[in-house]
């Protein structure tokens, strides 16, 4: 082997690595150690109006609170019962989570789920996802039994077929071993590469599983779940936004739309209540 592709032969997982981590964790935290006045509350029963416990599940690099500081408690005031968890964390990894195997993630999101409708008494569950977490549900849904215990999944900015990374992955061919370094190290990253061997298997069949409701909400400013328009499902029941088709003022990225985006939130709350749906504008940023 060439010098330099010795020398380079990490690059490409280090450059990888780097530009899933645009999705932030600040600073981990346990799930019990959620704002008292906010959520993962397991004395909250669902109302009559909101019957369905919300389960937000974070994206690559996130964890459960810090990538809902802002969702969670809007979702909490509006009278919904609201839980967060963790997942995908690699042993000696403390601070980042959603690097292990999604399939495995995707065990850990079943076990969650039973304790949440355990604690509540409700029959199903709403789940909303950031990036991977809007994604890796699916295989819960698929292959878990999930569709049997989940109502609606609303994902933000969901790689639902992968992602490209603005075009970085097409360079991993130019170094050698770089795509099994991913793999060895980082396996939940290599699993949202386009042409994935868990995403081939996750689509293979169709997008979605009869009785659950799908909502994307994508936005074209996306630099991280490339090409935008692959976050986008298919089938019967899905319905597919992009948030500057409501607001074309919205900037938002893919980090802004899951943490702070009052634009977004709000068609997540239309797609979590249909029946009281209202239009979603710029003005919802102020709602």
């Amino acid at each position: 082997m060439l010098p330099w592709k010795r020398v380079f032969r990490p690059l490409a997982a280090l450059l990888l690595t780097a530009a899933v981590a645009a999705v932030p964790a600040a600073t981990a935290h346990a799930a019990d150690a959620a704002p008292s006045s906010g959520w993962n509350d397991y004395s909250c029963k669902p109302s009559a109006d909101h019957p369905r416990p919300v389960i937000l599940v974070h994206g690559t690099l996130g964890n459960s609170i810090d990538n809902w500081l802002s969702l969670a408690p809007y979702l909490k005031t509006r009278g919904y019962c609201v839980y967060s968890l963790d997942y995908g964390q690699l042993p000696g990894v403390p601070l980042f989570y959603g690097l292990g195997p999604i399939d495995k993630s995707a065990e850990q999101l079943s076990g969650f789920v039973d304790k949440v409708l355990s604690a509540t008494g409700a029959g199903k569950a709403d789940l909303v996802g950031h990036s991977q977490g809007g994604m890796m549900p699916r295989y819960y849904l698929k292959f878990l039994g999930g569709s049997a215990k989940v109502n609606s999944l609303v994902g933000l900015a969901p790689d639902n077929h992968g992602t490209d990374l603005d075009g970085l992955t097409n360079l991993l061919p130019y170094f050698p071993g770089a795509e099994d370094l991913i793999k060895a190290t980082t396996p939940g990253l290599a699993d949202q590469i386009a042409g994935s061997a868990f995403l081939t298997k996750l689509n293979a069949g169709g997008d979605t599983v009869p009785g659950v409701h799908y909502t994307v909400i994508a936005t074209k400013y996306d630099e991280v779940a490339t090409p935008w328009r692959d976050q986008y499902l298919s089938g019967s029941d899905v319905h597919n936004v992009l948030l500057q088709d409501l607001c074309p003022l919205d900037l938002s990225e893919h980090v802004a739309i899951g943490l702070f985006d009052r634009i977004a939130f709000h068609e997540v709350a239309n797609a979590l209540d249909p029946a009281h749906a209202k239009a979603t504008t710029c003005a919802s940023a102020f709602s």
